[in-house]
């Protein structure tokens, strides 16, 4: 009976319950951004404000406008079809006259562009321009032995550059 004795033991287990989870992760990384350029075109706008004036484009009242139509655009801009004249309203009384005229960009033979080494050599610039030159990384240096601990040169880093090192242990028992 004491031979089946450790038999019997094996027979009804116990419950163990030992769940650990372990984790290290190390990263570095660096990063640098990107050369870009945006260009869009502006309209065509006319304006005029006064005191003490009346306006004529031909018309009482009227100021000169934008000739819209397909013989008016020329290469993507609207021209100007009547121009404004001002007389004095009450004379003898002071007026201010102030009139402002801004013209479209024209449509750029460039629509599509070729980049080369990386870069666009030439780019239309119209109305409104929004350029990033882009990032310089020079020679930065990260590396990370066996133990965890980095070694870093930033000393060259250049503008638009981001250098990360980060090091996460979990430790998880259940």
């Amino acid at each position: 009976m004491k031979k089946l004795l450790p038999l019997l033991l094996l027979a009804f287990p116990t419950a163990s319950f030992a769940d650990i989870t372990h984790s290290i992760q190390s990263v570095a990384s660096v990063s640098t951004l990107g050369a870009s350029a945006t260009s869009e075109r502006i309209a065509a706008s006319i304006s005029v404000a006064g005191t003490n004036v009346t306006p004529n484009d031909g018309t009482a009242g009227g100021i000169g406008s934008l000739n819209l139509s397909s013989n008016g655009i020329s290469n993507g801009v609207p021209v100007v079809s009547a121009d404004t004249s001002f007389s004095i309203t009450t004379a003898g009384d002071a007026f201010s006259v102030s009139e402002s005229y801004i013209s479209a960009d024209a449509v750029p033979s460039l629509l599509s562009a070729t980049v080369t080494n990386g870069a666009v050599p030439s780019l239309p610039l119209l109305g409104k321009n929004t350029v990033i030159a882009g990032g310089d990384p020079g020679s930065v240096a990260i590396t990370m032995d066996s133990g965890g601990a980095f070694t870093v040169n930033l000393a060259d880093m250049g503008a638009g550059t981001t250098a990360t090192l980060q090091t996460s242990i979990t430790l998880g028992l259940d």
